[in-house]
């Protein structure tokens, strides 16, 4: 039985009876009527890397806490920001390693923000003031915030702030699948990839300020990664036409595809700019960082010019602590290259579900993985959002005591239904098989309703 809505706290559903969390371990969450759930989403939406209850992590916040918490930070540093700051550019992918600075913040939408801050700044302070805008792509998440609206292509998530935003240029996402001009990989030749050229063309380069992109989409696809040889396309016309580029490693960064950061599944590409938060944490603390190439801030340093963004918990000591003990873990355990290795084969039993009726499509990179929901799997068609499909089935899954993560809009940001998951780095085999026989009676379960 769950609990009734609570008169005073608002919730992400109005008619939802949540039940009310009491305490996590490793994998797995436990309510306060003692019922054991699997955490197969990470949290909401990709973030838990190192497993709940690691008392490293919580032990080093507590330490730090006792020392301060809270700062004037427009008079004083503080260490643990250093030492975070030196951390992820010795992480930092390519050529941005050892070559980069790292400003911290608080939440992944913040990171985002503020990295399109510092693309628009670097143009001024090169004396290009006509660059401001950020082409991204249809069906991707980016942030929640008014501004991140106009370049994000999440339509459920945009479309009521529309005349509040500035709305800025999309192309088509690399989604194979549901290819937008219905051609097949690789004799597509990466149209969707050459579409940024056409549009960059016509817009006009000296108006374009950066692109934006997901190395794996997330919320808004259900985990599409990429296809081979994307994202070196992406890079050279970033570079013919001097446009940045952001990889939004929000969801990607720190192991959770299988290698540090997503956009290393392509050989020989660096970002300019990387916004990164959720997996860096674990669920720990909030806390996001970008990190860019020494390039991107030196206009700003050349013409003393302080970086136009900031909140009051910037770099806040006992987030920061609590990032660096999440990291050490991290490596400590070797999870980065658990997580290739278990991936792969989470994404092989996943590739089961294909034999029920509704599932059109499994995809995913390392231990961030989906699947499509279809009403017929010769034609893709996706059923009608009025049914909520994937509700449907995150509800089937909760019942059974699986978390899922529910996608939708991912075709044409109407119609579509998608289910993300992306349990911790920690998780064995045994436990990816527990997952895979409970989504099998769950969609079981819906097709039954759908006789």
């Amino acid at each position: 039985m769950g609990v009734q809505p609570h008169p005073y706290a608002v919730h992400r559903s109005w008619d939802r009876e949540y039940r009310v969390i009491a305490r996590t371990e490793g994998i797995y969450l436990y309510d306060t009527e003692g019922r054991r759930y699997i955490d197969a989403t990470g949290g909401s939406s990709v973030v838990v890397t190192i497993g709940h209850g690691v008392m490293e992590v919580v032990d080093a916040m507590y330490e730090q806490a006792k020392a301060f918490s809270f700062y004037p930070a427009h008079a004083f540093s503080n260490q643990p920001f250093r030492e975070l700051s030196e951390l992820l550019v010795k992480l930092a992918p390519g050529a941005m390693r050892d070559n980069a600075k790292v400003w911290v913040t608080c939440t992944g939408t913040d990171a985002v923000d503020d990295a399109v801050r510092l693309a628009r700044q670097y143009w001024v302070e090169k004396g290009v003031p006509s660059k401001y805008l950020v082409v991204g792509r249809w069906q991707a998440f980016h942030g929640n915030n008014i501004a991140v609206a106009g370049f994000s292509g999440i339509t459920q998530r945009r479309s009521i702030f529309q005349p509040m935003f500035v709305d800025m240029p999309h192309i088509p996402p690399a989604y194979c699948y549901r290819c937008y001009f219905e051609l097949s990989y690789p004799a597509c030749r990466l149209k969707c990839a050459r579409s940024l050229e056409s549009i960059i063309r016509q817009v006009g380069p000296e108006y374009i300020a950066a692109f934006i992109a997901e190395p794996v989409v997330g919320a808004a696809l259900g985990a599409v990664p990429a296809p081979p040889g994307y994202f070196q396309l992406i890079r050279e016309i970033c570079d013919r036409y001097n446009v940045l580029f952001i990889a939004d490693e929000v969801m990607t960064g720190l192991g959770r595809t299988g290698k540090m950061w997503g956009i290393e599944h392509w050989d020989d590409v660096t970002p300019d700019i990387i916004a990164t938060a959720k997996g860096i944490t674990s669920g720990y603390t909030p806390l996001s960082a970008i990190i860019a190439r020494n390039e991107v801030w030196q206009p700003l340093i050349d013409h003393n010019s302080p970086f136009k963004a900031g909140h009051t918990l910037n770099a806040n000591a006992v987030s920061c602590v609590g990032v660096i003990a999440v990291i050490r873990y991290l490596q400590k355990h070797g999870l980065v290259e658990r997580c290739a290795e278990i991936g792969k084969y989470m994404l092989e039993r996943l590739d089961t579900l294909r034999q029920h009726a509704i599932i059109g499509d499994v995809r995913g990179l390392g231990l961030m993985v989906g699947f499509e929901m279809v009403r017929d799997k010769a034609t893709k068609e996706p059923f009608p959002p009025q049914m909520g499909m994937a509700r449907k089935l995150e509800e089937e899954a909760f019942q059974r005591g699986l978390i899922t993560y529910p996608c939708g809009g991912n075709v044409d940001g109407y119609a579509g239904d998608a289910i993300l998951l992306a349990p911790p780095l920690i998780i064995t085999r045994e436990q990816v098989d527990e997952i895979v026989d409970i989504l099998h009676e769950s969609i079981a379960a819906l097709e039954k309703q759908l006789l």
